[in-house]
């Protein structure tokens, strides 16, 4: 039974794995938002939420996180903003959110990074300082002494889940619905063969437990 403090609530993807750890038998919620109307909309719902901020102190997010076992951090400053807003919430919210954890004696941490964000080489042009610090926030992860998960899904599809999927350390570009993506993060975080890995997730043709199990 874990009790997992999920950051980015109010994301895509942030939402949707909400939901299932609500719905979830094993583990319970605590939903991290930013607004008072994101809370309350949570709560309505009957799941437990709280108020913090990305770009507030280490403190302020551990206080979030108290009484958890575990961290999921999906939060991103969106395609909408510019780079220094990417710098604050993916790289620097990212890493407050890994220090606020050791502060409190949290040791499962599952991130959502992006694919490729750990080769150079691949990253799209437009989308660098996103990538740069995606890579940076993961490699802190990996130096942390964190039980880390780095989940990096390709291009992310609103359509319905097919619960089919290819994880692998490298793999060629391809798409994802964001409910798959949930999915993996929520399977991921009691998978023992997850622990202290970082992997590239797509759609493929393997059960989300059966491509975990298998990396």
């Amino acid at each position: 039974m874990m009790k997992v403090l999920v950051i980015g609530a109010n994301g895509q993807v942030g939402q949707q794995v909400v939901n299932m750890l609500h719905a979830h038998e094993q583990h319970s919620v605590r939903a991290m938002v930013r607004k008072q109307e994101q809370l309350e909309d949570f709560q309505k719902k009957g799941i437990e939420a709280v108020l913090a901020d990305l770009e507030g102190t280490v403190d302020e997010i551990a206080e979030a996180a108290k009484g958890c076992d575990a961290i999921v951090f999906s939060a991103g400053s969106g395609g909408h903003t510019g780079a220094d807003k990417t710098l604050l919430i993916d790289l620097d919210g990212a890493v407050k959110a890994m220090e606020a954890a050791e502060k409190i004696g949290i040791e499962r941490f599952v991130i959502v990074s992006s694919f490729q964000a750990h080769n150079r080489q691949n990253w799209p042009e437009n989308l660098k300082p996103y990538y740069v610090a995606k890579h940076y926030a993961d490699r802190v992860l990996m130096n942390s002494g964190l039980n880390y998960t780095i989940i990096r899904p390709g291009y992310l599809k609103n359509e319905k889940g097919t619960g089919l999927v290819t994880a692998a350390e490298n793999l060629p570009v391809g798409y994802i619905p964001r409910e798959d993506v949930a999915r993996t993060i929520v399977q991921a975080l009691d998978e023992p063969n997850t622990y202290r890995k970082a992997f590239d997730l797509m759609s493929g043709d393997k059960e989300i437990s059966e491509a975990l199990k298998s990396l």
